[in-house]
């Protein structure tokens, strides 16, 4: 708007040359005319409702011909409508094409609740589910828990390298792992820890010879994402099977689980309701350390119980030890795997377990926290 309209005086009848009508006989405003620059001698008539208003400019009544009938001409079109008595243009024009003004009256929109992001429902129903298998197939017969253990490590094992696949074109053969990965995790829990080593440098050896019938091409990154992945998954695993090779196995066993769930819990129920800074957002923007606060004073309460009542010789001070090293190894799985995920572009790992995902979803921080409290344990009250 040019500034130096609003200097003329004002007249009788209108306040100001912008509050006027187009004069008798001038030229209609277009590119060489604006409405607020043309000379105004007198206000238009009002013209009653109807269809036949007059419109100027019929044969260029587009962006390039006459300023638009509805919609505002000035910026300070508030201030114009509270000071000017007279309109512009016809009444009859405003009505039919209002120009919609923003309700200053409607109320805010409600902030969104919190989500979880998963469907609780099925989520709770297969974790008990599992929950049952575990714990049938732990305190009945160990070698069928060994079986356990087993299955989730190929079907890891298959969830990984076929994303490995996937999304970035690396092919870790699968055949030497699977069953590498087995032979590791029934040698440790028959022969301990110079069995599980043996049966991992085997598996490795396998995987190099295995990827050799192949083209040469990409060899280096497929045998190392096989070696990455036979050493991550199964390796790591192995562990729980030497706990459970133990007297008191089931029960060594059992606190591992349950600090390791425990501590995924309190994490997810602090950082979900007080969670406000980030952890590591460049990693998992989910986790705060709020959620890390929780995931400790859980882990630490609930290593105090386990290790008072279910382990043989344990002591509440080892179990708060025990549950804040497992509140960290747990964190740090966790966040390994999110890596891991994040590098590949996908959310999960698999869909086999409703409301969890896959497998590895569900044996990332579990892997790395299984030789934690294995060597903690063996610590504080010996191998068995």
């Amino acid at each position: 708007m040019n500034d130096s309209s609003w200097a003329t005086p004002p007249h009788a009848g209108y306040w100001g040359p912008s509050d006027q009508g187009p004069v008798q006989g001038a030229a209609p405003a277009g590119p060489a005319y604006d409405a607020h620059d043309a000379q105004h001698t007198r206000p238009m008539p009002i013209v009653p409702d109807g269809p036949a208003v007059p419109r100027y400019g019929d044969d260029q009544d587009d962006d390039r011909g006459t300023a638009r009938l509805s919609g505002p001409l000035f910026r300070d079109d508030t201030f114009r409508e509270e000071t000017a008595p007279a309109q512009p243009y016809p009444a009859a024009s405003q009505k039919q094409n209002p120009e919609p003004m923003p309700d200053s009256s409607q109320p805010a929109p409600a902030p969104q609740k919190k989500s979880a992001g998963r469907d609780l429902g099925a989520a709770i129903g297969v974790g008990v589910g599992l929950g049952a298998v575990i714990i049938a197939s732990l305190f009945f017969v160990k070698a069928a828990f060994v079986g356990v253990i087993t299955v989730a490590v190929v079907v890891g094992l298959w969830e990984l390298t076929k994303r490995l696949e996937e999304r970035k074109g690396i092919k870790a053969p699968l055949v030497p792992l699977a069953l590498g990965g087995a032979a590791m995790v029934v040698s440790g829990y028959v022969r301990g820890a110079e069995g599980a080593w043996v049966a991992m440098a085997l598996t490795a050896l396998a995987v190099l010879v295995w990827r050799m019938t192949e083209p040469p091409e990409g060899y280096l990154k497929d045998v190392t994402a096989g070696v990455f992945a036979a050493f991550y998954v199964p390796f790591l695993a192995t562990f729980v099977a030497m706990m459970l090779a133990a007297e008191d196995g089931a029960s060594r066993v059992l606190t591992f689980l349950l600090l390791t769930v425990v501590s995924d819990t309190g994490a997810y129920a602090v950082g979900w309701r007080f969670g406000t800074h980030k952890l590591a957002p460049r990693i998992s923007p989910g986790k705060t350390r709020e959620g890390l606060v929780g995931a400790v004073a859980f882990a630490m309460a609930a290593g105090a119980l386990c290790m008072e009542f279910l382990i043989d010789d344990g002591t509440w001070w080892q179990g708060l030890l025990l549950g804040l090293a497992v509140a960290a190894s747990a964190t740090l799985g966790d966040l390994g795997e999110s890596m891991i995920k994040r590098d590949l572009g996908i959310k999960d790992m698999g869909t086999l377990l409703p409301g969890h995902g896959g497998i590895m979803d569900r044996l990332d921080s579990l892997l790395p926290t299984a030789p934690v409290v294995w060597l903690l344990l063996v610590l504080f009250v010996g191998s068995g």
